[in-house]
This record gives C-alpha cells, sequence and structure tokens, in this order.
C-alpha cells in the first residue's frame, strides 16, 4: 500500500511573502523612527533659538537708550550650539517706538524669527 507523502511546514512562496511582509514593516517602523527624531531634533533647536532671540530683544529692552536704526548681528550659545541672531531695527509711524526684529539661524538655515515695539521711557 502506497500512501501519499504528507509534508508539513511551509512552501517556499509563503516563507518569501512573510518575509516581504516583515521586510515592509521593519521599513515603516525605520521611517516613523527617523520622522520622529528630526522633529524631537527640529523642537530642540527652536527652543535653543528662541532662547538666544528672547536673550537679545531683553538686552534691547533694558537699555537705557532707544536703539540706533539699521542692522547688526550677534553669535548666540545654547544648549551647545551656535547661532547667529540677527537684529533688525526699524522706525514705526509714532517716532517714539521702533519695531525690533530678531532673526535666529544655525548658520545656513533662518530657524526662528522674533519681533516686538520698543518705546521711550
Amino acid at each position: 500500500m502506497n500512501r501519499p507523502l504528507r509534508t508539513r511546514g511551509f512552501t517556499l512562496i509563503e516563507v518569501l511573502v512573510a518575509l516581504g511582509i516583515v521586510a515592509i514593516a521593519l521599513t515603516a517602523g525605520l521611517q516613523a523612527t527617523t520622522a520622529l527624531t528630526n522633529n524631537a531634533l527640529r523642537q530642540s533647536d527652536i527652543l535653543l533659538a528662541h532662547l538666544c532671540a528672547e536673550n537679545e530683544l531683553v538686552k534691547t529692552r533694558l537699555s537705557r537708550q532707544m536703539p540706533g536704526v539699521g542692522d547688526s548681528s550677534q553669535g548666540c550659545e545654547q544648549g551647545g550650539r551656535s547661532f547667529t541672531v540677527n537684529l533688525s531695527v526699524r522706525p514705526t509711524p509714532n517716532p517714539s517706538f521702533l519695531r525690533v526684529d530678531a532673526q535666529v539661524s544655525d548658520g545656513r538655515t533662518p530657524v526662528l524669527g522674533l519681533s516686538t515695539v520698543i518705546g521711550r521711557y
């Protein structure tokens, strides 16, 4: 009596399909992790740039004299990172006030911009 052989296990096609599904899932997970890491780094850069901009604007506000109209640039170190703060002072329609814009960059790209109005005391 010849009985047909009964095989157990998976065929090669089934294994390849399973490996393909696992590869796609791992790739998607890696992309999600990369996006989250990049977002966390960007948030860190924005926080540090905000500290730099606020420091320069507060220095300008606390100065005993009104700043001169024009542009200036200062370096800023925060959290081990180097930023450049470009201050732009512009007149307003009211001569008692000046508009001060602080643009923070990390050397190659702008990171943050803040503005304020400074008045005479």
